[in-house]
Parts: C-alpha cells; sequence; structure tokens
C-alpha cells in the first residue's frame, strides 16, 4: 500500500507542475515562436507547427528524466 501512496502523490505532483506550465506559458514570450517553427498563412487557412519548440521541451525532459532516473 505504501508503493501505491507513493506513486499517487508523484502522480499528483508532475499533474500540478504542468498546470502551472500551461498556466505560466502565455507569460513567456519566446515558447512556441522560436526559430524552427513552421508557420504557414493563407488567405482561410492556418497552419502552426513548432518543430523548435517540440524539440527543446523534449530535450529538457530528457534531461529531467536522466537526472531524477539516476539512483
Amino acid at each position: 500500500m505504501q508503493h501505491i501512496g507513493k506513486v499517487l502523490i508523484l502522480t499528483g505532483a508532475v499533474i500540478a507542475l504542468i498546470g502551472a506550465a500551461l498556466l505560466l506559458s502565455g507569460k513567456i514570450p519566446w515558447v512556441g515562436r522560436l526559430p524552427g517553427d513552421i508557420l504557414v498563412e493563407r488567405k482561410n487557412f492556418t497552419f502552426y507547427f513548432p518543430l523548435a519548440t517540440s524539440i527543446l521541451i523534449s530535450i529538457l525532459l530528457t534531461v529531467l528524466f536522466w537526472l531524477f532516473g539516476r539512483r
């Protein structure tokens, strides 16, 4: 039962961090507007693919998981 409790606490902390990141993401002007993000605007069509932002987030999460995964 202790293991389940630890997993639930960790899951709640991760969800809280994701929520805080979503709230603060609008206040960081460069997130989503990095060089390498693809934006195509036409008359009645807009396509946006945050390629560079996705790569940056992937690298940051990889480093975090690597640091916390080392025991």
